[in-house]
Order: structure tokens, then sequence, then C-alpha cells
């Protein structure tokens, strides 16, 4: 089994987001949002960069959040935005009970 994206459950998890246009420089883009879905409740958190200290810009088009793998399974998230750069891109990360740190 391959242990990429595996973290062990209590981690904290950095999801990061880089936005390019289409030449592949960075971009900043009018709205940039990140969503998550835990595994256990399936409840949807969503940050919004400028209202929500989580979601942190690094460098120009560059962005990530630190989420808490507090509960085991297949968290989802999900990178959007919208207006100039509009784009969107989900991955996910397993968070895995039986993992050592």
């Amino acid at each position: 089994m391959s242990t990429e994206n595996h973290y062990a459950v209590g981690a904290l998890v950095r999801c990061s987001g880089p936005f390019t246009d289409a030449a592949g420089a960075a971009i900043d883009p009018t709205v940039v949002r990140f969503k998550f879905k835990r595994p256990d409740t399936g409840a949807v958190t969503t940050y919004v960069y400028g209202t929500d200290g989580a979601l942190v810009k690094d460098s120009a088009g560059h962005y990530h959040v630190d989420v808490s793998a507090a509960v085991p399974g297949e968290w989802i998230y999900r990178w959007e935005s919208t207006g100039t750069g509009q784009a969107a891109s989900e991955s996910s990360f397993f968070a895995d009970a039986t993992r050592v740190a």
C-alpha cells in the first residue's frame, strides 16, 4: 500500500493551492476558496481568502490551509477561484488510525 498522502490521525496536513495563468505564471485570482469535507460527518467547511485567517497567501499565486486530520478516513479538499484566474481542483488525503506519526 502506498503511503503517499497518508497521515496519522491528529496530524496537521498542509494543503497547498497554486494558481497560474495559461502560460504557467503565478496569478492571484479575484476570489480564492478552500473547502474540505470531513470523513466522519460529511460536513463541508469553506474558507475564503481575505475573510478567513486559516487560508493563507504565501506569495503571488500560492496559498495554503493547514487541516487537522482529527478522525480516520479520506479527507477530500477543493481549491476554487472565480473572476480573474478562474479555476478549480480537488484532491484528498487519508488519516489512518493505525499509522505511527
